[in-house]
């Protein structure tokens, strides 16, 4: 069954497309109009390419329109979709990192490691099938890369730190970035007094605290006015959501310092909790803070999984560097 769609509408034609993954406003994809040409920013998964369709339909435009497909990295929320719209849309090319490029040409890789973190039956509903983006067609974005949109430069920027096959999007039109997780996650539910509260996505396996500090201070270089986030939307004042996100830094190291490879996930993930309670209740945010930690439960399990790798690899270059 098709799910519900919904669109929000931005100006410079911008369009926000929720994805459904998991739930409604978790994660979205971003269409980009100039005349009678379309990019799209990131795919999201299997269930989202009718409401891709759909939109394109809507906004009466046809699908050799579409002149790019853009996955900001390879994580599967992110680019799960990116061969079957590439099939729809015989026009388009794929820009993707040059680190993620031969993963969706050859996905083997990411449906093996996807499908046993998840099991073979949550891995086809969450994602649906995985197709390959043939080679031809793919063209591996270095920094800086600028392509143009009927005229519109959008510039493809290597941004690691929450993966290294991580690029943002820099559109010159809006002001804008599209920033897939590099600027975290903001969900509009956990809007309070003081805006936004962002969390840190430290999902498996290429948290990189000191590469994500650079990003953020490169991203905040080009004075973007505003953010389009893929969990969730338009959000402004770029600087006080980077300050969170630094803020989350500090607390993910502090968290880890004491800890090596050998703690188990579950402890680290029942201290981060009590963390994310601690800043749920400072945050002084609409929901209660149960309910808040409920709607966070997958978050709260990737992090602490991010982390607990992240301590693997920490604990491996401390050796060698002995």
């Amino acid at each position: 069954m098709t799910p519900e769609f919904h669109v929000i509408e931005y100006p410079a034609g911008i369009h926000c497309l929720d994805t459904h993954y998991h739930r409604p406003r978790l994660a979205a994809c971003y269409l980009v109009r100039e005349g009678d040409q379309a990019a799209l920013i990131d795919t999201g998964v299997g269930r989202t390419v009718p409401l891709v369709l759909e939109l394109l339909q809507r906004l009466g435009m046809r699908r050799e329109q579409v002149r790019y497909v853009i996955p900001t990295h390879v994580h599967l929320d992110h680019a799960a979709a990116s061969g079957e719209l590439m099939r729809l849309f015989p026009r388009a090319r794929l820009l993707v990192h040059p680190a993620g490029a031969r993963h969706l040409i050859d996905p083997t890789r990411l449906i093996a490691s996807a499908t046993a973190v998840y099991g073979e039956e949550k891995f086809r509903h969450d994602f649906g099938e995985i197709l390959p983006v043939p080679a031809e067609r793919v063209i591996a974005a270095e920094d800086g890369l600028t392509v143009e949109l009927n005229g519109r430069p959008l510039r493809c920027l290597d941004t690691p730190g929450h993966a290294r096959h991580h690029l943002c999007v820099y559109d010159q039109k809006s002001r804008g970035l599209f920033t897939g997780d590099t600027f975290g996650i903001c969900y509009p539910e956990l809007t309070g007094p003081a805006g936004p509260f962002a969390l840190l996505p430290t999902t498996p396996v290429q948290f990189d605290p000191a590469a994500w500090r650079a990003s953020l201070e490169r991203l905040l270089g080009l004075a973007p006015e505003r953010l389009f986030l893929t969990h969730f939307g338009e959000i402004m004042e770029p600087p006080r959501i980077a300050n969170q996100l630094h803020a989350w830094l500090d607390v993910s190291e502090c968290l880890c310092e004491p800890l090596d490879a050998a703690t188990p996930v579950e402890e680290i993930r029942q201290q981060l909790r009590e963390i994310y309670r601690e800043r749920i209740e400072a945050a002084r945010l609409p929901l209660p803070t149960d309910q808040v930690l409920e709607l966070l439960t997958l978050d709260l399990n990737l992090n602490a999984q991010g982390l607990a790798v992240w301590l693997s690899n920490r604990q491996v270059a401390r050796a060698s560097a002995a």
